[in-house]
């Protein structure tokens, strides 16, 4: 029978090649993290929580913080593919290690076929108009074939991505200031939380749930740890210092948002932020409209990373069929998780409603990230004699109840959406926490 958790010699050859450094790494979780959720979240923010829209993003990113700082423990204790489904195996086994890992596979491959439909949605038509088909197979056939080429590659790519939407985030703010210093603004906004529903604390706590999905971006990064070079220094350091700016990022956004534009126009627009550039005028709409569209093709580029290498990961750890595993020779990427990952995604853009499925990835992730600060708990343990980065007891233990937390405020039918999702994924953690036992 084989011991509860590895040793480090075991974990120190990969087939994956080492090529991150931090800078790469800083991107990668910014470029993520900065995706394409804030182009439409702010409207959706300011409609639960009201003006402060910075109260809500400021409050979410505490949160994510605390759960963020379970995973760099995790991340330089053991730098492996798999991610949350590799510290719940080594905590709990293989069937909850199964199950963190199918809830994370799901958000991502269903966050992928959202961003491609919403690629061919309305900020192409400010250019063309295409069928939306058309344009869903070919968007997530090239994003394939980058990750397919290299992790090297699809990052570089995405430090270019990266610079171009934080340049039209940092636009907006811009605009935004212009707009209250001439005159046309209102501060007063910036202090109004609560709505005709709920009072001030539950409206922030029903903002913080949708902003906090705008920062989860942060454990994709974890699945790359393998291709990192010196990630006890590295992921840290790229960790927090990503989260921290996307955090100022995103509460300068939000007020100069809210500043800008008044609160009911920015919760009827499915584009708030290019309420603000109509606003402001001067700037052509066509140009932020490009903005938004590298903002949607890198975060989908960045979640098709990040749920290949959970599903090498998980096959792996003997979760998922060995045949994920395979890797191109040259490339020695994960070509048939990237090829399988892809395909479900293609399947759920032309087939199903992936609006009213995209709702309970913060659900899916909640559970997760409850799973990984426990995980943390219990793997302290755990001696690997491999220095690693150290979180204080209390922060996974704040980070558990935060998820338990921001689980009360999501809604009865996201619950239900949910629940099935949970329901399949406990049906085959047993079937694999079955093979796992007559394995061994």
């Amino acid at each position: 029978m084989k011991p509860p958790f590895p040793s480090p010699a075991a974990e120190s050859s990969t087939p994956l090649k080492k090529a991150l450094t931090t800078p790469l790494l800083y991107f990668f979780i910014l470029g993520d993290v900065l995706g394409a959720g804030v182009y439409v979240l702010v409207g959706q923010v300011a409609a639960e929580s009201g003006g402060a829209v910075w109260v809500p993003l400021v409050v979410a990113l505490c949160l994510a913080l605390l759960t963020a700082a379970s995973y760099a423990e995790l991340v330089t204790k053991y730098p492996r593919a798999g991610g949350a489904s590799h510290y719940a195996t080594l905590a709990y086994g293989p069937f909850l290690g199964f199950l963190a890992g199918f809830c994370m596979l799901a958000a991502g491959v269903v966050s992928v076929a959202a961003l491609a439909r919403g690629f061919g949605g309305d900020y192409l038509t400010e250019f063309v108009t295409l069928p939306v088909v058309l344009v869903t197979v070919v968007f997530l056939a090239l994003l394939a074939l980058l990750n397919a080429r290299g992790i090297s590659e699809s990052t570089r790519a995405n430090v270019v991505a990266t610079v171009i939407e934080v340049s039209g985030l940092l636009l907006v703010i811009g605009l935004g200031a212009w707009i209250v210093l001439r005159g046309d603004g209102d501060l007063g906004r910036l202090t109004e939380l609560g709505t005709s529903d709920e009072g001030p604390v539950a409206a922030v706590l029903s903002g913080a749930v949708l902003a906090y999905y705008s920062f989860v971006g942060f454990e994709t990064s974890v699945n790359v740890a393998e291709e990192t070079l010196e990630p006890r220094r590295s992921y840290p350091r790229a960790l927090f210092g990503a989260l921290l700016t996307a955090g100022a990022v995103y509460a300068l956004v939000g007020a100069a948002a809210s500043a800008a534009v008044p609160t009911k126009a920015l919760t009827e627009s499915s584009g708030p932020l290019l309420e603000v550039v109509r606003a402001a005028g001067g700037v052509p709409t066509e140009l932020f409209g490009a903005v938004a569209l590298v903002a949607v093709a890198n975060g989908a580029l960045l979640t098709g990373i990040m749920s290949s290498r959970l599903a090498y990961g998980m096959a792996r750890d003997g979760l998922l069929p060995r045949f994920l595993t395979k890797v191109l020779p040259g490339r020695r990427t994960p070509w048939a998780a990237i090829t399988t990952t892809t395909a479900l995604s293609l399947l759920l853009a032309l087939t199903g409603d992936v609006s009213t499925l995209a709702s309970t990835l913060v659900l899916l992730l909640l559970v997760v990230f409850f799973l990984v600060n426990t995980a943390l708990l219990v793997l302290r343990r755990d001696a690997t004699g491999r220095a690693h980065f150290r979180a204080p007891t209390v922060v996974p233990v704040l980070g558990a109840l935060s998820c338990v937390l921001l689980a009360t405020r999501i809604e009865q039918d996201v619950w239900l959406r949910g629940l099935v999702v949970l329901a399949v994924g406990t049906a085959l953690g047993a079937i694999a926490s079955v093979r796992s036992r007559r394995a061994s």
